[in-house]
């Protein structure tokens, strides 16, 4: 839309609107090694990441196997997971 009305919109301003975005619920931010972040819609369901270190493509997982796992972990210690974060560092196989 901006872009066919040839507005021109700093850097400086998308990150700030994302950030209003993050605040609001509206977004969530993963941040990555090396300082990388990525943004994205807040999601419905719960996911990982594999994040490809010679690209940075950030692929989206679900694996119930890992999930059950994770929950039966912390309840063999009597916790429950409120939130967790799993990131996988990958590279393709050669």
């Amino acid at each position: 839309m901006l872009i066919e009305a040839e507005e021109d919109v700093g850097l400086a301003t998308v990150y700030r609107v994302l950030t209003q975005f993050e605040s609001a619920g509206l977004v969530s931010r993963h941040h990555f090694e090396g300082g990388h972040s990525v943004f994205e819609l807040m999601p419905d369901d719960h996911h990982d990441h594999m994040v490809d270190v010679d690209t940075n493509e950030v692929i989206e997982f679900v694996d119930e196997e890992i999930e059950a796992r994770q929950h039966a972990i912390a309840g063999e210690r009597d916790y429950e997971i409120i939130d967790h974060s799993l990131v996988l560092y990958v590279r393709k196989k050669r």
